[in-house]
């Protein structure tokens, strides 16, 4: 399977996320490492639009065969366009034409290639349409709260009979770690998600999704700690 690292270059909450240094090396190069040492990944292409990871990334053995265009990489830039524009020019340039492809993120550095080859047999053992990493929520998702522009909290009717946290079912979220899609459904869709989309569990440890310094601090202290 074909594996696509999305790394764009424009990172407003952490400038350079992407290849800011995390135990003594770039950020994309824990998901590069992880993907090249997945046995179920015979392909692992960076889509950037940053000359600068481009070059970051070239001699780690990723492949790079054009840069994204600028429309693609702007803040309110839909991922879906991307993977698609991305997999339609690997097919039409370079005659790589299946359907089935992972994507992994670059903020995910704990997942590991374990990780990437388990979902890569979920999606065919269960004939998926797509699977998604997930985690288990900190918190039953009836906690959550809603406010308006002043910070009042709303629908307080729905917290008068809160019950304890072990009485609710346990509730998931993606932690952005693993896609694995079809472009073909992407294309009619343009979601991740359907009938056939299965969930792949992961540690809270493995889904650390670094996007702030803080992130980036304590990635760095369970490193220095090993934990």
């Amino acid at each position: 399977m074909l594996a696509i690292i999305p790394a764009r270059g424009g990172s407003k909450g952490v400038p350079k996320k992407n290849i800011r240094i995390l135990g003594g090396k770039p950020l994309i190069q824990w998901t590069i490492e992880a993907a090249l040492n997945s046995s179920k990944v015979d392909r692992v292409i960076l889509s950037t639009d940053d000359e600068e990871i481009a070059e970051i990334c070239r001699p780690l053995g990723v492949e790079i065969p054009f840069l994204r265009p600028s429309y693609l990489a702007k803040d309110e830039s839909i991922a879906v366009d991307n993977y698609i524009y991305t997999m339609d020019r690997l097919a039409k340039e370079f005659d790589i034409t299946e359907d089935e492809f992972t994507v992994l993120l670059p903020t995910a550095p704990f997942r590991g290639a374990e990780d990437i080859d388990n979902a890569i047999d979920m999606f065919y053992e269960t004939r998926a349409d797509s699977v998604i990493s997930c985690c288990e929520l900190e918190h039953p998702i009836e906690w959550s709260l809603k406010l308006n522009m002043n910070s009042k909290i709303l629908d307080i009717k729905n917290f008068k009979n809160l019950k304890n946290r072990q009485d609710y079912p346990l509730s998931y979220r993606p932690n952005g770690a693993i896609y694995i899609l079809k472009k073909s459904l992407l294309k009619e869709h343009k979601t991740y998600f359907t009938k056939k989309t299965y969930a792949y569990l992961m540690t809270p440890k493995k889904s650390i999704d670094i996007d702030t310094l803080l992130d980036f601090n304590y990635a760095e202290f369970l490193i220095n700690e090993k934990i």
